[in-house]
C-alpha cells in the first residue's frame, strides 16, 4: 500500500493544479466560443444564433481600426526586436568586458511588467513632463514630439516602447544562439579570409534558423495578446486610434455591454495565435520523431 501510495504521490500532488487549470484555461475557452455563437449582449444568452456576432464584428469599423493597428504595431515590433536584438547579441559574442553588467542592463525591461512599462514611456513622452520639456529647457524652444496626443503618431509609441522591453529578451535568445556555434567553424571561416560581416551573415545567421522561428513565434504572442501596455500608455486613445484586438475586445465586453461580439473577437485573436502556434507545434513533433 505503501508503495503504490508513493507511486501515485507525484500524480495527486499534480493533479488539482491541473484540473483547476483546465477549468480556469480551457473551459472558459469553450464557454467564449459559446457565447460568440449566441445573442448574448450585456449578459450571456445561450441560444445560437449562428454567425450573428461575426458578421456584427466583421461590420464594425472600429474592428478594422483594431486589426491596422495590430498589423503596423505587429510588423513594427517584431522587426525592431529582431534587429536591435541580433546586433546587442553579437556585439556581446565578442567577449567584452563587463558583458554581465550590460547583459543585466539590456535584460532589465523584461523583468517589467507592461503596466509599468507603459506608465513610465507615457511619462517619457508626455509633452509636458518629457522629452520635448527637456528640450525646450535646453533652448531648442520649436521642438515639438507630441506623438503620444497625435491620433496618426500614437500607435508608434506602443511600437517604442514594446521593443524597449522586449529586445533585451530577444538579445539573450541570440546570444544563446550564438554561444552555441562551434568556434572551430569561425576559425575556419577566419583562415579562409572571410571577415566578420561574411562569417556571421553567410554561415553563423543561417544556422540560427530555429532561434529566429522561435523569437517570431514568442514576438507575435506577444503582439496578438498586447493589452495592458496599451491601456497603460494610451488608453487605445486618443479617441480609439491606438485600439488593438485585446483592447477592442475589453471596451465592447465591459464598456458597451456587447459579450458576444466581445467573444468573437477574442475567438478571432485565438485563431491568429492558433494558426501560427499549431504548424510551429507540428514542424517540432515531428522533427523530434525523426
Amino acid at each position: 500500500m505503501g508503495r503504490r501510495l508513493e507511486a501515485w504521490l507525484p500524480q495527486i500532488v499534480v493533479s488539482p493544479i491541473f484540473a483547476l487549470s483546465f477549468f480556469f484555461v480551457y473551459c472558459f475557452i469553450g464557454w467564449t466560443i459559446y457565447i460568440s455563437f449566441t445573442k448574448s449582449r450585456m449578459l450571456p444568452v445561450y441560444e445560437l444564433a449562428g454567425l450573428l456576432q461575426y458578421e456584427r464584428l466583421w461590420a464594425t469599423p472600429r474592428w478594422y481600426v483594431a486589426l491596422e493597428n495590430l498589423f503596423v504595431f505587429g510588423g513594427l515590433f517584431i522587426v525592431g526586436c529582431l534587429v536591435i536584438g541580433l546586433v546587442l547579441a553579437i556585439l556581446l559574442d565578442q567577449r567584452i568586458r563587463a558583458e554581465g553588467v550590460l547583459r543585466t542592463i539590456y535584460l532589465y525591461p523584461m523583468a517589467l511588467s507592461f503596466i509599468v512599462t507603459g506608465t513610465a514611456w507615457k511619462w517619457i513622452l508626455n509633452p509636458g513632463l518629457g522629452i520635448e520639456r527637456v528640450a525646450h529647457g535646453l533652448g531648442f524652444e520649436n521642438f515639438k514630439f507630441d506623438w503620444l496626443i497625435n491620433p496618426d503618431m500614437a500607435i508608434y509609441t506602443i511600437v517604442i516602447a514594446g521593443i524597449w522591453q522586449s529586445s533585451g529578451y530577444v538579445m539573450a535568445l541570440f546570444l544563446a544562439g550564438l554561444r552555441s556555434v562551434d568556434d572551430e567553424i569561425i576559425k575556419a571561416a577566419a583562415i579562409d579570409g572571410a571577415g566578420p560581416l561574411r562569417t556571421y551573415a553567410g554561415i553563423v545567421l543561417p544556422m540560427l534558423g530555429p532561434v529566429f522561428l522561435s523569437a517570431i513565434i514568442i514576438l507575435t504572442h506577444l503582439a496578438v495578446k498586447s493589452f495592458d501596455l496599451v491601456i497603460a500608455l494610451t488608453g487605445g486613445g486618443p479617441g480609439y486610434a491606438t485600439d488593438l484586438p485585446a483592447t477592442f475586445m475589453y471596451a465592447y465586453a465591459f464598456q458597451r455591454s456587447e459579450l458576444g461580439m466581445a467573444a468573437a473577437s477574442a475567438v478571432m485573436m485565438l485563431a491568429t495565435i492558433m494558426a501560427i502556434m499549431v504548424p510551429y507545434l507540428y514542424s517540432e513533433l515531428r522533427g523530434g520523431n525523426r
